[in-house]
């Protein structure tokens, strides 16, 4: 038993609000119509694309058992029948004997989905996946309720349809060939109904959504995006103020040069904030510390912008897929006061990350006068990061 799938990317998506086709919009790294290529491949033995085939190679290139794209037609129906010829046309090796049918801006296709159209098509010649209406459904027009529609017995209509090859095939020519030549169907579903060919219904998914509005992409995004999960890391640095001898030099915390009569000793410009953040960043990527990417006994770093360290700690997050969730800091010293400058230090971090304010916090602690802190000899910081990655 062979099995092939129209696959149906033929349309130009004028309710998404946008230039290009809703089938061939990015999702993920991928366009939407691969997503749903590749999900009807592993139940297929060939896959017939419908549509431009300027945009549809590039859009399926390298996939198996892929038939070159025809053209579509002015309709979906016409589209259909186009797609269902070009099958009719290969040699006898390739001929299939049930076909389904499955919209291009449907990539979310649960595997178990398909499965039950092709089993109810041992019994039937004709199966499709639908959902129960759920909510009240109203008439309206002019903006006003003209009547409450009954629900019992209404379902959502969804694809892959499947059907008999040659049943299929022959209603199509039956249709744009006979006296309903100028009705057009908005399912495959409806030429066999209006041919009295009983057709199965089997459990849909509400996740199968067709890619309609820009807004859909949002949920689609969650569903096929990969699973991210959540890890946290921790830093703590600590650094001296420069003696009051010594060379005067800014005091950097969190990327502000905060006023202050010394500045901390260190071979960058010993932001205590940034190299705490840093370490808490790498540390929840699992990728060492701050000494690993940028070690002190290099010149390159000497008094270097401690900047460039958060700003390759943010990147590295994205370079793993990841999400900064949120980044905490705590400074940890008497003098100089922290709270004048902190939604300044958290506009900057935030800056640096690229990532919204709300998603960072800067705060500041003593250790009421005990140890170095408490005797004014420098500061210390701790920090921590949450991210999400693959």
């Amino acid at each position: 038993m062979r099995i092939a799938a129209l696959l149906m990317a033929a349309g130009t998506g004028s309710r998404f609000g946008t230039g290009l086709a809703k089938q061939f919009q990015p999702l993920g790294s991928r366009p939407v119509l691969r997503h749903a290529a590749e999900a009807l491949l592993p139940h297929v033995d060939l896959l017939q694309p419908v549509g431009d085939a300027g945009l549809i190679a590039p859009a399926l290139q390298d996939l198996e058992r892929l038939q070159p794209p025809v053209a579509g037609g002015a309709t979906r129906q016409q589209s259909v029948r186009l797609g269902l010829e070009a099958l009719d046309r290969l040699p006898d090796h390739q001929r299939c004997d049930l076909v389904l049918v499955h919209d291009g801006a449907r990539p979310y296709v649960p595997a178990s989905l398909v499965r039950r159209v092709i089993e109810a098509l041992s019994a039937h010649r004709g199966a499709i996946p639908a959902v129960p209406v759920a909510d009240t459904l109203k008439r309206g027009a002019g903006g006003l309720i003209e009547a409450t529609v009954p629900r019992a017995g209404l379902f959502r209509a969804q694809t892959p349809q499947g059907f008999d090859f040659a049943t299929l095939r022959d209603l199509h020519r039956a249709h744009a060939a006979g006296p309903h030549a100028g009705i057009e169907a908005t399912d495959d579903a409806a030429l066999l109904e209006h041919a009295g060919i009983p057709v199965a219904l089997v459990a849909g998914s509400d996740d199968n959504i067709k890619l309609t509005y820009e807004e859909d992409l949002m949920r689609l995004e969650r569903l096929i995006g990969p699973v991210l999960l959540p890890r946290t890391g921790t830093g703590f640095d600590v650094h001296a103020f420069v003696p009051a001898d010594g060379e005067p030099r800014p005091l950097m915390l969190c990327g502000i040069a905060v006023p202050f009569e010394r500045g901390l000793a260190g071979h960058s410009d010993a932001d205590v904030g940034l190299h705490a953040l840093c370490d808490a960043i790498y540390g929840a990527l699992a990728e060492g510390d701050i000494g690993r990417h940028f070690p002190p006994s290099e010149a390159t770093w000497k008094d270097a912008d401690s900047a460039r360290f958060l700003v390759h700690a943010g990147e590295r997050i994205a370079a793993r897929g990841g999400i900064l969730v949120n980044a905490d800091v705590t400074l940890i010293c008497e003098r100089p006061k922290i709270g004048p400058h902190s939604e300044a230090m958290r506009a900057r971090l935030a800056e640096l990350l690229r990532v919204e304010i709300g998603r960072i916090s800067v705060k500041a602690t003593t250790t009421e006068r005990l140890g170095f802190t408490g005797r004014g000899e420098g500061i210390a910081c701790q920090a921590s990061a949450t991210v999400l990655v693959p």
